[in-house]
């Protein structure tokens, strides 16, 4: 979970990793549109590695869904991966049906 701390008008101005750092500071999540827009709008590599990695765990997800996709046509059996591929995402597919419980919230995560 990150904290975002706002200005007058509302904007944010900055994002922590503690609610603790700060008195005042509102829970966010990491894919909130105005947090990305915040994160967009720094200049700094740190920055851009962050906006890296957010793009590289939303193309993981999207690779995922492609293979479901092409396993439940038939179109590639899951077998056909090579076995550290396939323990991977049969990894990620344990923890993703864990998150999926209804008292665990993504947020909690990010």
């Amino acid at each position: 979970m990150l904290y975002i701390e706002r200005d007058a008008q509302g904007a944010i101005v900055a994002i922590y990793r503690d609610e603790n750092e700060k008195p005042g500071l509102e829970p966010a999540s990491l894919l909130d549109a105005e947090v990305m827009a915040f994160l967009r709008s720094i200049d700094g590599t740190e920055t851009l590695d962050l906006q890296l990695m957010i793009s590289d765990a939303t193309m993981v997800r999207v690779l995922e869904d492609l293979i479901d996709v092409l396993v439940t046509k038939n179109l590639i059996l899951i077998t056909e991966l090579p076995p550290q591929a396939r323990d991977k995402i049969l990894s990620r597919k344990r923890l993703r049906a864990q998150m999926a419980d209804p008292h665990l919230m993504v947020d909690d995560i990010l």
